[in-house]
């Protein structure tokens, strides 16, 4: 007697060629220095962050490292102290993006070819995703906040709201890669069920490139969150946050003063630029 078997699911080309520990040395050591930084913020600075604590516009110096901003403000202690803000909205956003991202790629991607309402609803979520991308971030961001308030979760919402469209068209291009593959079909002669499918074989499949994705999503969140703070829609002051630090100490260095803008400009190229190194580190090995 025969015993039909079932295919086994592809596992993902990208999981099977993740980076060599000695190529993500240099990735991976800054992400772990922001979150160290971000864990250990309080035991790190040396003032309070909100709190005046010198005259203002004063240059880094041995009581203050990064000197003073136009408020009296210690720069150093703000810095650090933004970094778990900043981070947490990454995060957030990065996390919500993702989840949400997933189920409405998994949902076009299978519905989208098909009639009746699943089809037509797939059809119009995509096309409504497809405009909601097309406008501006920052504006979008600006209407939003202003309409839920500005705080650190309504930021990190908006954030991860904005970047949703994102990861939906990342899992339903996969989504629709694998409907297209031999070991799918032959799942299903062999009496898969739709779920069965969706759960056993395109779920894991599809997912993975949006896990990946996910670091680059993180740093376009903390670039639009700064955006929105150097406009004056982020995070409320004194809430340390680098955006609203780089605005205003964008005229102090204009007259000579660098200091004030300066760092945190430092701070959010590093974040960006480890985050987005750590995608390109997953992605370019696809």
């Amino acid at each position: 007697m025969s015993t039909a078997t079932t295919p086994p699911t592809a596992a993902p080309a990208t999981r099977r060629r993740l980076p060599g520990s000695a190529s993500m040395v240099p990735v991976v050591a800054p992400l772990v220095l922001l979150l160290l930084v971000a864990a250990l913020g309080p035991l790190l600075v040396p003032y309070s962050p909100i709190d005046v604590v010198a005259a203002p516009d004063q240059p880094p110096s041995a009581q203050h490292w990064f000197g003073t901003d136009i408020y009296g403000l210690d720069v150093f202690s703000r810095v650090i102290a933004a970094t778990r803000n900043d981070l947490v909205v990454g995060l957030v956003a990065a996390l919500l993006a993702t989840v949400i991202g997933v189920g409405v790629g998994l949902f076009t991607g299978t519905n989208e070819s098909r009639g009746g309402v699943p089809g037509s609803v797939a059809r119009g979520l995509t096309r409504g995703l497809d405009l909601f991308d097309a406008l501006p971030q920052i504006v979008v961001g600006l209407v939003l906040l202003a309409f839920f308030g500005r705080n650190l979760l309504t930021l990190s919402v908006v954030c991860g709201l904005l970047m949703v469209p994102t990861q939906a068209r990342v899992v339903r291009t996969e989504v629709l890669r694998v409907r297209r593959e031999a070991y799918l079909e032959s799942a299903r002669l062999s009496g898969e069920s739709e779920r069965g499918l969706l759960l056993r074989h395109m779920l894991p499949n599809s997912t993975w490139p949006a896990l990946e994705n996910a670091s680059y999503i993180f740093g376009v969140a903390v670039t639009v969150a700064a955006g929105l703070g150097f406009l004056g829609v982020g995070l409320p002051p004194p809430t340390p946050e680098w955006g609203a630090m780089i605005a205003d100490g964008a005229t102090a260095a204009s007259a000579g003063r660098w200091w004030s803008s300066l760092f945190p400009c430092l701070a959010l190229a590093v974040t960006v630029i480890a985050f987005s190194n750590l995608a390109h580190q997953y992605l370019r090995r696809r």
